[in-house]
């Protein structure tokens, strides 16, 4: 009986073995299927780190094309700088009205009376009547930034350059009031390149312009106020290809450039002046006296297209002078007024 029973038991052994090796293997099949979905934690059971890395990448790299990694968009650039009232061209599309002088002294002209912020009110009021439909008027300050003078000064020049800190308190007046600054220079025996290059920190701003005066501009051994000066237009030619670069290389939208002659021969072959596109460049008659030897002046200095159109306007030193109506009935009309 003890056989039989054995003998009868041992079916059933291997039938609960065969139920075991399942259930070990069913658990088994349950834990990898676990460790290979539910990932989004810890890793799970068997799962290596070299395999997380590698889904990591293949996620990173989905859509970037065969063979290609993944790279950041590069941030779009900033928009260009505008002109102080917006757009970045500055003529025919405003008029421009300015105020000349130095800083600190109403002697050279209105705009050193006062405080640069008195200066800043002053030439947007002067600048509101030379408004007109379709061409607003852009107020503008004229700075002397160097000074020509009757004695040579420490480098033998005669003209003394403004430094930063004289002329910053205008730029931060002409900027909080929408205006332009323009720097004048009067070179002396020194010449307009260099004098303009010492100022490119203003310069590179995209609301400073630049101004030449042939008046100043002399020849060696002679002295500022006892001949009038002259230039000629290849040195023009090489401040404006310089100062064409600058606006270029910095995005900055057209910059104002101007001449001041008031007689013919001030200016040698003036018309190989180039114009740049970079640049609004104006021919400005300066001068004063009545009207008529005005008007006569500035028709036989008139600028030939694409080169602009200035006048300057004495305050005290004019007969009778113009009006914004008289100023505005010139043919061609100009481009840029300034008073002084």
């Amino acid at each position: 009986m003890v056989a039989l029973r054995g003998a009868m038991n041992r079916p059933s052994t291997r039938r609960s073995r065969r139920w075991t090796v399942l259930a070990l293997a069913a658990a088994a099949l349950t834990a990898l299927v676990a460790a290979g979905l539910g990932g989004c934690g810890s890793r799970g059971p068997g799962e290596s780190v070299s395999a997380k890395s590698g889904m990591a990448r293949a996620a990173g790299t989905a859509g970037a094309g065969p063979g290609t990694a993944a790279r950041p968009r590069p941030a779009p650039p900033p928009p260009p700088p505008q002109l102080p009232l917006g757009g970045r061209r500055l003529l025919p599309d405003y008029r421009v009205v300015a105020h000349y002088g130095t800083a600190g002294t109403g002697a050279l002209g209105i705009l050193g009376q006062g405080s640069p912020e008195q200066a800043a009110g002053r030439v947007a009021a002067a600048a509101a009547p030379f408004a007109q439909p379709g061409r607003p008027a852009q107020p503008a300050m004229e700075l002397i930034a160097s000074v020509a003078t009757s004695f040579p000064g420490p480098d033998g020049h005669y003209s003394r350059m403004l430094p930063a800190a004289e002329i910053e308190p205008y730029y931060r007046a002409a900027h909080r009031h929408r205006e332009l600054l323009v720097l004048d220079l009067q070179p002396g025996q020194a010449d307009f390149l260099t004098q303009a290059r010492a100022y490119e920190p203003f310069l590179i701003r995209p609301d400073v312009g630049l101004a030449v005066d042939a008046e100043w501009k002399m020849d060696p051994g002679v002295v500022p106020g006892r001949a009038i000066g002259h230039t000629d237009a290849a040195t023009l030619n090489q401040v404006s290809a310089w100062l064409a670069g600058l606006a270029r290389s910095h995005r900055l939208p057209q910059k104002l450039f101007v001449i001041h002659q008031f007689t013919a021969s001030m200016i040698t072959d003036r018309p190989a002046v180039v114009a740049w596109p970079e640049l609004a460049t104006v021919l400005h008659v300066d001068g004063f006296g009545g009207q008529e030897i005005k008007k006569e002046k500035y028709a036989q200095l008139a600028a030939a297209p694409p080169l602009a159109d200035g006048i300057k306007l004495f305050l005290t030193q004019d007969d009778d002078m113009m009006s914004p109506a008289q100023a505005l009935a010139l043919r061609p009309q100009p481009d840029l007024i300034t008073y002084q």
